[in-house]
């Protein structure tokens, strides 16, 4: 068989919670269900870094943010990393980027042959925190809680008119994959905004949510003074104190969120629909995945951040030729996406890319191996040195320096209620973790190279603002000249080879 053709679906800040098995009963999905049918789904799967432009570059690389060097959303990408673009491209594959990827850089590409939109957040050291005001509040970009009392309905919005772009880009181009005028195997990657709020839905979606029976979240709010010191560092950089919410505001705000669930689903089917139609699925890998989670009230959280599972879990489901479907408990992560990609292409990359922390995942099929702890970090708003957990077996462990330990039992307390941290009974179960974290990090190393990254973007950012400004965003190139019928062309060429099928 030829090598595959790649199509990876990716959305942003969708709680893996909600996919224990494919999507939540409660969800209006069909599409989504019906891949999960046709894939295997990994129930246990956690991003590298519980924000947009880390997680991303960890996903795209297989590396760590501690490696990557893109420790928040204004860190920069490099371009010596390899990426799964890089890997593929280099292996005779077509590479190209319908939507967003927060590349961050004057490298907007990393390795894809072609993006088909804009971003949809800017690319240059703006959003750049600080430790060196730990505590402090940036107003202008950190998220606040307006986007649980603004939910809502609107038939267009910001984010919603570039999903909408996203999509009619993806499908336009597998369109013109269809045509065969390059016979080189695809690999398209599509990335969708939603539903990372605002909360805010078209009505045909947020209709469907009237007796939505998840409208409440599970935990309720806990005591800020009971929460654990990031927690609560979390509900400060949000704004918490001016804002008063409701119930009705939580409701709305899971409402419209399970609703932006829906639009992706229509989205997703768009795009299968027309998969299907081109007679590419066959042999066609399809890969769904979020970039990272949203805590949706749950606990009094929102948004992203931490190490909770509704932050750090994610989707994970590969349909792929040979594999059946089926369930994955192991615990895995984003990271191994670039290697297993890597793999289903034919590619052994361990050679050339030998800093890579991911895993193949084709190698858990069957139950003969098994995947080693899964490694997070995070070191963005909110936080004040950097935080890292890890996820063995069935046990959660997160350390900073900064804070005492968070230890949870995920098979007996899945809510992460009850730190074991303190419990003699776990004293050898937390010494065995912390001894893993020890040999993987050094914290004040750490915490020293993310200082002195945010120190020299500090600088760099306000000096390239002054006088004439060149900025870093992609711009998609359209040559009009090479539209549809132009003079210098055949019009019966044309004509032939922009049809599919042909001669039917």
């Amino acid at each position: 068989m030829a090598r595959p053709n790649i199509l990876i679906i990716m959305v942003d800040q969708l709680n893996g919670t909600l996919f224990p098995d494919g999507p939540a009963n409660f969800l209006h999905a069909p599409h989504l269900r019906n891949l999960a049918s046709r894939s295997v789904r990994f129930a246990n799967s956690y991003t590298a870094s519980p924000l947009c432009a880390p997680a991303r570059a960890s996903f795209m690389s297989g590396q760590l943010p501690s490696r990557t060097r893109v420790y928040d959303n204004a860190a920069e990408f490099a371009s010596d990393i390899p990426t799964y673009a890089h890997h593929l491209r280099a292996a005779g594959y077509h590479t190209s980027l319908s939507g967003k990827m927060h590349f961050v850089g004057p490298d907007q590409l990393h390795g894809f042959e072609e993006r088909l939109t804009t971003d949809i957040y800017p690319a240059d050291f703006g959003w750049t925190p600080d430790y060196r005001k730990p505590g402090e509040r940036i107003d202008w970009w950190y998220h606040n809680l307006g986007s649980v009392t603004g939910a809502g309905i609107a038939e267009i919005t910001n984010q919603l008119e570039y999903d909408d772009e996203v999509a009619y880009n993806a499908t336009r181009k597998l369109y013109d994959l269809s045509r065969r005028l390059d016979e080189r195997p695809w690999c398209l990657t599509v990335s969708f905004t939603h539903p990372h709020d605002p909360y805010v839905a078209r009505r045909k979606f947020w209709d469907l949510y009237e007796d939505c029976p998840a409208l409440d979240p599970t935990i309720a709010a806990l005591p800020f003074d009971e929460m654990d010191p990031h927690s609560r560092r979390l509900l400060e950089a949000c704004d918490y104190k001016a804002f008063d919410i409701t119930t009705e505001q939580i409701r709305r705000a899971r409402r419209g969120y399970f609703a932006n669930i829906s639009y992706i689903d229509e989205k997703v089917g768009e795009i299968l629909d027309v998969l299907e139609r081109t007679r590419m699925r066959e042999n066609t890998v399809i890969l769904f995945v979020s970039d990272h989670g949203d805590m949706l009230g749950e606990r009094g959280l929102w948004f992203k951040m931490c190490f909770f599972d509704g932050s750090a879990r994610v989707p994970l489901m590969i349909s792929a030729p040979g594999w059946q479907p089926g369930v994955i408990d192991q615990p895995v992560s984003t990271l191994d996406v670039t290697p297993t990609l890597a793999g289903l292409a034919g590619l052994d990359i361990s050679a050339i890319s030998p800093w890579t922390d991911g895993e193949n995942l084709a190698e858990l099929l069957g139950g003969s191996k098994a995947h080693g702890p899964v490694l997070m970090e995070y070191a963005a708003e909110g936080s004040i040195a950097p935080l890292v957990a890890i996820r063995a077996d069935h046990f959660k462990l997160t350390v900073c320096e900064t804070d005492p330990p968070l230890l949870f039992d995920l098979r007996a307390d899945p809510h992460e209620l009850s730190n074991l941290a303190d419990d003699p009974a776990h004293a050898k179960t937390l010494d065995d973790l912390l001894s893993q974290v020890h040999l993987r990090w050094n914290l004040s190393d750490f915490d020293a190279q993310i200082r002195e990254s945010q120190a020299r973007r500090w600088v760099v950012y306000p000096a390239l603002r002054e006088g004439s400004y060149y900025p870093w965003d992609y711009q998609p190139l359209q040559k009009a000249a090479e539209r549809y019928m132009r003079n210098h062309m055949d019009l019966n060429v044309l004509e032939e080879n922009q049809r599919f099928p042909r001669g039917e």
